[in-house]
């Protein structure tokens, strides 16, 4: 590997990149697993928290604090596509009256770029920016379900499958039986596999290459979404993200057939 010109930027990005994945982290942790010289350490987390990159927690341990929100804030005001989708998402929460979503992955996670908050008296907690299981909620699994297949094995091969809740599907064997089922019907659900009272139908969105862009997902309590309505709900998410990618250059093969 090329060793780094900026050897100091490197290494706290690592350190933030470590923090992130772990969770709160002493300075013997971060010491022990980067390998960074314990007087360097110091100095770099001293660099970071005077910029509220990090902060101490009362364990005195190291966590990611509000200066990598704010900068997320900004990166995420600037993704043209949440422009492109935000208008007729709104449209189906106005149908569904559910919040909806729209979301991204990246590596082994998805996240919420985008919230469209609905005026239901029962909500369910979310934000943008938000990290979520690719195999444990409703968008994760569909933005996983559309990766490309030796992509989709590695990162199945990955995951870590503890149980969130009784549903929570627990094995790798189990997560590609899934897979196989989103993309046959074109569509995800979580049947409360992350929080036990929160369902989530969610769909692909695609660019004009037909490549997976994003997905959208609507987001209720059991009580919301059961099998009574989630099929309908299914269609309308459906046909919502057919929309948001025919305005990215996406053409169903009817769109086609009719020009």
């Amino acid at each position: 590997m090329e060793s780094s010109k900026v050897p100091a930027l490197t290494r706290s990005i690592e350190i933030i990149n470590f923090i992130a994945q772990h969770g709160p982290s002493s300075a013997a942790t971060l010491m022990n697993a980067l390998g960074i010289p314990k007087s360097t350490l110091y100095l770099l987390l001293a660099e970071l928290k005077k910029h509220r990159f990090l902060a101490v927690d009362a364990q005195d341990n190291y966590c990611l604090w509000t200066k990598l929100v704010e900068l997320a804030g900004h990166a995420l005001s600037k993704i043209d596509l949440r422009d492109i989708a935000r208008k007729r998402l709104t449209q189906l929460m106005e149908q569904t009256g559910l919040l909806c979503h729209l979301g991204i992955i990246d590596g082994g996670n998805a996240y919420y770029i985008l919230k469209i908050e609905s005026s239901s008296t029962i909500s369910v907690r979310s934000h943008e920016g938000k990290s979520l299981s690719l195999s444990r909620s409703g968008i994760g699994k569909c933005l996983l379900a559309w990766q490309p297949s030796p992509q989709r094995e590695n990162i199945v091969a990955g995951l870590d499958f503890s149980p969130a809740t009784p549903t929570s599907i627990t094995t790798p064997e189990r997560m590609l039986q899934e897979i196989e089922k989103i993309r046959y019907q074109g569509w995800s659900y979580d049947r409360g596999e992350d929080y036990t009272d929160v369902r989530c139908v969610a769909a692909p969105v695609f660019n004009g290459h037909n490549n997976l862009t994003a997905a959208i997902s609507v987001v209720g309590t059991r009580l919301q979404i059961n099998d009574d309505n989630r099929d309908l709900i299914a269609s309308q998410t459906i046909a919502c993200a057919k929309d948001i990618s025919r305005l990215l250059g996406w053409r169903s093969p009817f769109d086609l057939k009719a020009s």
